[in-house]
């Protein structure tokens, strides 16, 4: 059964940086998704539609067929008492907040000072070109639930 629209993709994969760091990856069978729902980056969803378990592809997406280039204009000083005053707040913590048009977004804290708190609402690895080693292990017929839901049980 080859990867298409409506199947369940069951993959194996590494991803890592320019300089072969590992920035994420799934080597036991557990990462599933459904195809032609957006689950994953779209670049590697068309580099699998067609493929078939055992199949393997090595892929190198640019920034902006990944997730994009940094934006400097999603990082913001926000001023510290619109943080509750008894909150210790440190670089590394992710909060939801909106974005001016209401949109929800996470933001990541990168500076913390008497005055306020600088967060960053890039995804972490926005401007990074991405390496992906990737093998199908498996694909199957999604059930009518996941058809509905948009993504695998």
């Amino acid at each position: 059964m080859q990867l298409a629209k409506g199947k369940v993709g069951i993959l194996d994969y590494t991803l890592t940086d320019d300089d072969g760091n590992t920035l994420d990856e799934s080597r036991d069978g557990s990462f599933e998704y459904l195809h032609g729902a957006s689950n994953i980056i779209p670049a590697l969803e068309q580099a699998l539609e067609g493929k078939k378990a055992g199949d393997q592809l090595n892929l190198v997406l640019e920034p902006k067929d990944g997730y994009g280039e940094r934006d400097p204009e999603r990082v913001q000083k926000v001023p510290r008492h619109l943080f509750p005053p008894d909150m210790s707040i440190r670089p590394g913590m992710k909060f939801q907040g909106q974005s001016g048009s209401g949109q929800r977004t996470v933001v990541t804290v990168t500076q913390v000072d008497d005055d306020g708190v600088v967060v960053d609402g890039n995804h972490p690895l926005a401007g990074e070109r991405l390496h992906f080693e990737v093998k199908v292990v498996n694909v199957r017929e999604a059930s009518e639930d996941e058809l509905v839901r948009g993504r695998p049980a």
